[in-house]
């Protein structure tokens, strides 16, 4: 027999621990390769981590709710020889590959190492203790931050600790620190810097829990929610806009096209239809799809509409990168992947990531209307109201008006007055609404 050694695996290149959320398998399972062993959160995505080979798990290195650095040693696996070399062969592959694709998704299966016998317990880090004069986890990734970072740091001789953080627990981002050197006055140079919005770990006021009230703590994805929602409000001056559509004409499209859609493997909802029209309007109104950096406006290239999902364990936003290019069969396909994934968490880290205009969907629960948050650093995120039949005044040819049945809903778009103004906000609105209430049909 031989013992292979589970990895905490690393979820991306900007991610460097990670917390084990649940285990899936119990002390002494068989488990097969590939087979789910544990699930893991990040401050980026969760995911269901699969055995790297067949075995029986006979220890656990960390235990649920830890966080731990990646390649931290998180289980042992017992198994036949031959399976040990397979999966060290393939991870060795895997790792030759790794410099040729410079864009190439982390793979989704925990890394392993053989085990030297007898195996050497390897005890995970325990977890930072709080209160006692010792920092937090939050005030260790912020400290910590990420290699990269530290590297550029180091270059430019700053303090990371004096940077405000936009990531997770305040942790600073590749993009604050480039942003903060690029602000950082020429030497010598007086300066004359204006107060840092507030940063770092958003403190939550604690509420008394009464007799016979159930108290459960956040889960990781939950609380990251929490904190970035918070932020954004500090962070963006959020105005919302509303307007009515008429989908009467998408509806007839979708009973004309539906059947073939589905032949072909596609689910043609009304969200395909509002994410393409958007998709289009965007390189129409570049600074709804555009992002604030200190005192200067990023104007993206790149068109990468976020689609907001709703789980039971919490809100993911997978992105559909260049939405712009693609046909609404590609939509539809591409939300209908990104959404079964999520659900599944089988999402890698660069799949939620890069998004530069965000849709958000709550009118499947019932909503008429609603006023989304906007997705940091985006400036501007749209909520789609329920789509539903209700009586409209008309005009007819003959300019007679009368009331018909017609399929209705409403949009509505918070955006960030800091740089989209009312009339830019409104102007982009109109256009996706003409473009839905006039889709034409050769182009579905």
């Amino acid at each position: 027999m031989a013992r292979i050694d589970v990895l905490m695996p690393q979820m991306g290149e900007s991610i460097a621990e990670g917390t084990l959320s649940k285990w899936l398998k119990k002390l002494g399972d068989e488990v097969k390769r590939d087979e789910p062993l544990f699930e893991i959160s990040t401050d980026k995505v969760d995911a269901e981590i699969p055995a790297p080979a067949a075995g029986k798990l006979v220890e656990i290195k960390v235990q649920e709710g830890q966080t731990v650095p990646v390649q931290t040693l998180v289980a042992v696996l017992e198994t036949d020889k031959g399976a040990a070399v397979t999966a060290v062969t393939a991870v060795t592959a895997a790792s030759a590959a790794a410099p040729a694709a410079q864009k190439a998704e982390p793979p989704l299966s925990a890394p392993v190492r053989p085990s030297p016998p007898p195996s050497v317990p390897v005890s995970a880090p325990p977890p930072v203790a709080k209160g006692d004069g010792t920092e937090t986890a939050e005030e260790r990734l912020r400290r910590k931050s990420t290699p990269l970072v530290r590297k550029i740091a180091a270059e430019h001789q700053v303090d990371i600790s004096t940077i405000p953080g936009t990531g997770f627990a305040g942790r600073v981002t590749k993009n604050d620190i480039l942003g903060f050197i690029e602000r950082a006055p020429a030497p010598g140079a007086a300066a004359v810097r204006p107060s840092p919005p507030p940063s770092g770990p958003v403190v939550h006021p604690t509420v008394e829990a009464w007799p016979g009230d159930r108290v459960e703590p956040m889960s990781k994805i939950r609380k990251i929610t929490a904190d970035h929602m918070i932020q954004s409000r500090r962070t963006s001056a959020h105005v919302t806009s509303f307007f009515e559509v008429d989908y009467s004409r998408i509806a007839e499209l979708r009973v004309k096209h539906k059947a073939s859609y589905t032949e072909r493997g596609a689910n043609l909802t009304y969200l395909a239809f509002i994410a393409k029209a958007c998709a289009e309007q965007l390189r129409a109104h570049p600074v709804v799809n555009s992002a604030v950096s200190g005192d200067t406006i990023i104007y993206r290239h790149d068109i990468n509409v976020g689609i907001a999902v709703a789980l039971e364990w919490g809100l993911i936003v997978p992105v559909i990168k260049h939405a712009d290019e693609l046909s609404l069969m590609g939509l539809s396909r591409a939300i209908n992947d990104l959404g079964e994934r999520a659900r599944t968490k089988k999402l890698s880290p660069d799949e939620i990531q890069r998004g530069t205009f965000t849709i958000t969907n709550p009118g499947v629960f019932g909503s008429y209307a609603g006023a989304p948050i906007i997705n940091q650093p985006q400036v501007a995120i749209l909520g789609v109201g329920t789509i539903e039949k209700r009586p409209k005044v008309i005009t007819l040819p003959d300019r007679t008006d009368t009331i018909a049945i017609r399929v209705m809903g409403m949009i509505s778009m918070s955006y960030d007055h800091r740089v989209v103004d009312g009339a830019d906000a409104d102007r982009f609105l109109a256009d996706v609404k003409k473009t839905l209430q006039e889709f034409p049909e050769g182009a579905v």
